[in-house]
């Protein structure tokens, strides 16, 4: 059951405001950047932040299925996405997006993907929140809100048609 959750604090366009003023800040002076969200809710925050960025033509999306190291617990899910990364990974400042973070993971399967195309100089992450629970040594560059649930629940982003984001939690 999905409850759309009322807390004003967690406005996802809101939240997505802070997030990307945080990120143009951060990347105000880095060199050779480029974007990967993580599918699916980080792909489309990246998407947008590329969009805002000026940077379509440096935006890639990854899926971390493959690389999972619980990927033999949770098996293969019908709605794996081909990774796409059509620029070169080689010395470039990646924003590596995710909508939330959690155990750190996911993170972690990512960057080991993203190093399979090449050595980026640097691996920067955003996420929309951060609920804690860290499993790994794991930390974003920019957050918007770190929010506490409790574990059996979950935050999932939405998207609408026109693009606006919802955030719900999920009661498992």
């Amino acid at each position: 059951m999905t409850i759309p959750n009322p807390n004003p604090e967690l406005d996802a366009e809101a939240l997505y405001q802070q997030l990307a003023q945080q990120v143009k800040t951060g990347l105000a002076k880095a060199e050779n950047v480029a974007i990967v969200g993580i599918y699916s809710g980080g792909a489309w925050l990246a998407e947008r932040l590329a969009a805002e960025l000026q940077l379509t033509e440096r935006l890639g999306f990854i899926d971390v299925s493959f690389y999972r190291d619980d990927f033999a617990e949770k098996g293969l899910r019908p709605d794996v996405k081909p990774t796409q990364i059509p620029f070169d990974v080689d010395g470039a400042t990646i924003l590596l997006v995710d909508d939330v973070l959690y155990t750190g993971r996911t993170t972690r399967a990512a960057i080991n993907e993203l190093f399979d195309y090449g050595r980026p100089a640097r691996i920067m992450l955003a996420a929309l929140a951060d609920r804690g629970g860290r499993e790994l040594p794991i930390a974003a560059d920019f957050v918007a809100q770190t929010i506490s649930i409790p574990d059996q629940q979950s935050l999932v982003l939405q998207r609408a048609d026109d693009g606006r984001f919802s955030l719900t939690v999920d009661h498992a």
